[in-house]
């Protein structure tokens, strides 16, 4: 399963909110209630969150063996 768990993480510690994301870069509040609720997001999506957070892929999402 996909976790979510180091995008907030990275979020915290780049001082970023999600107000921000939404407003000031431009993602959609879906995208982000997607991401709260565990749900798929799309690897464009994933490519355009690592670029604006100056981050890896593995600071937004991780593997969880269930």
């Amino acid at each position: 399963m996909i976790s979510y768990k180091p995008f907030y993480e990275t979020l915290l510690k780049k001082n970023i909110t999600e107000y921000q994301l939404i407003f000031k870069q431009g993602f959609s509040a879906n995208t982000l209630h997607r991401i709260k609720k565990g749900m798929a997001i799309t690897t464009k999506t994933l490519d355009d969150l690592c670029y604006v957070l100056d981050c890896e892929v593995s600071d937004i999402i991780k593997f969880e063996k269930e």
